[in-house]
């Protein structure tokens, strides 16, 4: 029999898809402007939807790859009955993370020229279309995730005390799609992106999104297939992943509990997503007023409704069994507040009105050297603040789940948090994908050569996403913070439940001094500069061969007169392949070092290489999405007219570490958070060859 609170999951689950299908019918009936308008769109939108299908046709490829080869560990390490689950698991998990990926895009590339189009007019209708077109993406995505988690339970057994262990396959999918999904399109994006920029702006002296530039339309594909399905497939996967893990902790708490504990996160976020759709519902652009206003009143009134849900699914699903329920709500409100600080931190660090940012920009008058040295500086900085939100989140989490008095309560505390945290993801979700919609139609505005009022509606609208996408990336690593240690502990868990099986004793204590540990440890963190490296490279690469096709097509004087349209096609099908080629290393190198690392040095060894690739991602990560971030907003700081505005010296060194920090924010480290979910999950699946 399905449990009655599953039953409530599935039910919130339909209601958020419904809400998804009413916002989907009423922005696809808009205005979809100016035949110019369509015209740059049109081929947006083929652009995006031909890379999709070439990058997941090659992610296919290697997630059935991986699926055999998941199902003939399990099968010869004498775990016949579970072998095959697993691995259905598994291809379940990476197929949805995949359609929540296209979902995303598939939004995005249909909401930006109705948005365009409603900038003629009103730049609150604008923000009203861009951020509905957010939603849809948000509420669908979150939905899939706990309808996937909650149906492939039911069908595995629905066994409280198995199943978690089981589905966690189906995790592993979701983020070795994501992996790939945002890796191959951050790619994508910056390459275009750094081509654009540095030949057109710097060498050409044209304008952004100028009409004349090859790389134009790449550019603005970039946005929908690297920052919406790259982060919609990212989303996905911190959903799912973190859920399970919470679950497999709950089996340790099954005899306090019974399936309550098991089913809390899923119960919890669910709950969380119908808290985001009256924060959603609440948004209402205004013309004249700061998009952010509205949107950051929405977030507040999501994170404040997802409080009380919590407090009241804490109250009906623990009061029952223990007097001590309260000290998790106290836990639950910690990740609430900490994804508040996340974002407000970040914001501090990104955003013009602050000094980090008008550091960088003051720094830019004497050259790019010492914008880049600023800007590096400042990344550097941002990771104390956080390190240390994260750290006493953890201990004030754990130290509410210990005052319960129950065993393992305080590692609970902090899945409780982290449950906290992912609540608000749906609306989180929204604001991020909004950002590339107005970025991209900002871009269609500019290459139709819409009138300047429209172009300066469209312009606030952009700068509000420019912070939105930043704001995000924060909050995203934020909880993977919280929930990479939960999945730790739940490996370690994994780990115990293999070696009593087999006789031995539970796997509780890692001795860093041991030298295989610590070797491991070193590798771990050797592993996250590696990849960060590949992943900047493929930028690289890819990028000097977006910039030669764009000398030779500036060379035609026809092209640089406006008189004859340049080849887009052209820039997007080179792009496109550096991209596929490039991302394949580095997330082959991702999958496979850690299993090298546990089939030699075995599981403590391999404890210690994600105790220490996490510690490191989580800090690299922020350094590098933040300094990009900063040096991104320096630049469009100066463009607003200070330091010489457009064109001057300042502006110049500006763009060029505009340039620098492009892979930082937009490609490596949005990667990296993925990375690191991705190897608590796989060494979760594949634990029994490292016993």
């Amino acid at each position: 029999m399905i449990d009655f609170v599953l039953l409530v999951v599935i039910a919130i689950c339909i209601i958020a898809l419904g809400l998804a299908a009413i916002l989907t019918r009423n922005l696809l009936s808009q205005d979809e402007g100016t035949p110019k308008m369509r015209e740059v769109a049109d081929a947006i939108r083929v652009g995006a939807e031909a890379f999709i299908k070439r990058q997941y046709s090659t992610i296919a490829m290697l997630a059935i790859v991986t699926a055999v080869v998941i199902f003939a560990i399990y099968y010869l390490t004498g775990q016949q009955a579970i072998a095959l689950a697993t691995a259905a698991a598994f291809v379940v998990g990476a197929t949805c993370s995949a359609v929540a990926g296209v979902v995303a895009m598939w939004i995005a590339v249909r909401t930006n020229i109705r948005t365009a189009a409603a900038a003629q007019t009103s730049d609150g209708k604008a923000l009203d279309f861009s951020f509905r077109g957010g939603a849809i993406s948000g509420l669908i995505i979150t939905s899939m995730s706990l309808l996937g988690v909650s149906l492939t339970y039911i069908a595995l057994g629905a066994d409280p005390t198995h199943t978690p262990f089981v589905i966690i396959g189906f995790g592993f999918g979701a983020s070795f799609v994501a992996l790939f999904a945002q890796l191959g399109g951050g790619i994508y994006t910056k390459a275009a992106d750094v081509g654009a920029d540095l030949v057109g702006k710097v060498e050409a002296g044209i304008p952004e999104d100028d009409v004349r530039n090859p790389a134009t339309i790449a550019d603005l594909v970039g946005d929908n297939v690297g920052d919406c399905a790259g982060r919609g497939a990212d989303l996905f996967e911190s959903t799912a992943a973190e859920n399970i893990g919470a679950m497999i902790l709950g089996v340790a708490l099954f005899p306090v509990f019974g399936v309550n504990g098991i089913l809390f996160p899923i119960v919890m976020c669910s709950l969380g997503l119908l808290a985001s759709m009256i924060g959603i519902l609440s948004v209402k652009g205004v013309d004249g007023a700061d998009p952010m206003d509205a949107m950051n009143r929405g977030y507040y009134i999501t994170a404040i409704i997802s409080a009380i849900f919590l407090a009241g699914g804490v109250y009906y699903l623990f009061s029952p069994f223990i007097s001590g329920w309260m000290y998790f709500v106290l836990a639950g409100f910690v990740g609430i507040a900490l994804s508040v600080a996340f974002l407000r931190v970040t914001l501090y660090y990104t955003d013009h009105h602050y000094r980090p940012v008008q550091d960088i920009a003051n720094a830019s008058e004497t050259g790019a050297g010492t914008n880049i040295i600023m800007g590096f500086s400042v990344g550097l900085e941002t990771t104390a603040v956080p390190a240390i939100l994260i750290g006493a989140s953890l201990l004030i989490s754990y130290w509410c789940g210990t005052m319960t008095g129950i065993p393992s309560g305080g590692l609970y505390g902090t899945a409780v948090a982290t449950i906290g945290m992912l609540m608000v993801c749906a609306y989180v979700l929204t604001m991020d994908t909004f950002g590339p919609i107005a970025d991209n139609a900002g871009g269609i505005v500019e290459m139709s050569q819409a009138p300047d009022e429209v172009r300066h509606r469209m312009d606030k609208l952009d700068a509000a996403g420019n912070t939105t996408k930043a704001l995000t990336k924060g909050y995203a690593i934020g909880s993977a913070s919280l929930a990479v240690f939960l999945l730790f502990n739940a490996y370690m868990a994994d780990i115990s439940k293999l070696l009593i099986e087999r006789g031995g004793v539970a796997f509780t204590t890692v001795n860093l001094a041991s030298v295989p540990v610590f070797v491991g440890a070193l590798l771990g963190a050797m592993l996250v500069f590696l990849f960060a490296s590949l992943a900047i490279r493929a930028v690289s690469k890819t990028a000097q061969s977006v910039i030669d096709a764009v000398r030779i097509q500036f060379k035609d004087p026809a092209i640089m007169a406006g008189t004859k349209k340049p080849d887009y096609a052209a820039v997007i099908d080179i792009t496109t392949q550096g991209a596929l080629k490039n991302m394949v290393l580095p997330g082959a190198l991702v999958i496979l070092f850690p299993i090298v690392i546990g089939v030699t040095m075995k599981h403590e060894a391999l404890a210690g290489f994600l105790m220490v690739a996490t510690i490191t991602g989580i800090l690299l990560a922020l350094i590098l999405n933040n300094s990009g971030g900063a040096w991104d907003n320096a630049k469009k700081y100066i463009e607003t007219g200070v330091h010489g505005g457009k064109k001057s010296e300042a502006h110049k060194a500006a763009v060029i570490g505009d340039t620098v920090g492009d892979p930082f924010k937009d490609t490596a480290g949005p990667s990296l958070h993925v990375l690191i979910k991705l190897l608590a999950t796989l060494t979760l699946v594949l634990a029994p060859l490292f016993i």
